[in-house]
Formats: C-alpha cells, structure tokens, sequence
C-alpha cells in the first residue's frame, strides 16, 4: 500500500495544475486574444471575402491557381505509384527469406544424402 501514495499524490498534483491551467486558458471575462469579437459588424457571407460573378459569367483563374493544381495533382500520382512501387525492406521479409533459403539448404542436403 505504501507504494501507492506517491502515486496518488503525484497523480492529485498533476490533476490541480491541468485544472488550474484550463480556468486560465480557458474562459476569463472580457475578449482575449483568441476570443475577441473582430472587425466585421456582421458576416457578408462570401468565401474569402470575393463577391460572385454576375450569372452567366464563370470565375477568372488567378496566375497562381493553374500551376499549383498542376503540381499538386503530379505529387499526388508520384507519391501515389512511388509508394506503392517501392521495394519492401522490412526485417521480417529478410527473416522469411533466409528461414526460406535456410529450409531449401536442409532440404537439398537431406535429399543428397
């Protein structure tokens, strides 16, 4: 029993701390940093701030825009095939293979005898 208390003295220290650290962190009164109210009176509901096109009329592309699903899209194959293409290295395919090579060296030995 005596090995206990330290336990559950260390475990009651910790759990105060977290405790304390959380009515810190968490909810004083008045905006904190992360909770101030901002800048807008009200959402104007636009995704990042970008009015839409006048109907009929499609979105125009930025000059960043094409380049980057370009090559987000060729790092998405390369990784795609290259990960499923690479070599398996793991110690427990190597282990196989020699208790295999192993068995095959028992067997012709015992066949040649």
């Amino acid at each position: 029993m005596s090995s206990l208390k330290p336990l559950a003295s260390a475990a009651g220290m910790l759990r105060t701390r977290v405790i304390q650290s959380l009515r810190i962190r968490g909810g004083g009164d008045g905006p904190s940093r992360w909770t101030s109210p901002g800048h807008q009176e009200r959402p104007n509901g636009y995704v990042f701030n970008r009015t839409p096109p006048p109907p009929g009329e499609s979105r125009k592309w930025e000059d960043w825009e094409l380049p980057c699903y370009i090559t987000s899209f060729l790092t998405i194959v390369i990784l795609g095939v290259g990960l499923n293409a690479k070599p398996d290295l793991t110690l427990e395919t190597w282990a196989h293979q020699k208790a295999l090579e192993r068995l095959q060296a028992e067997q012709a030995s015992e066949s040649s005898e």
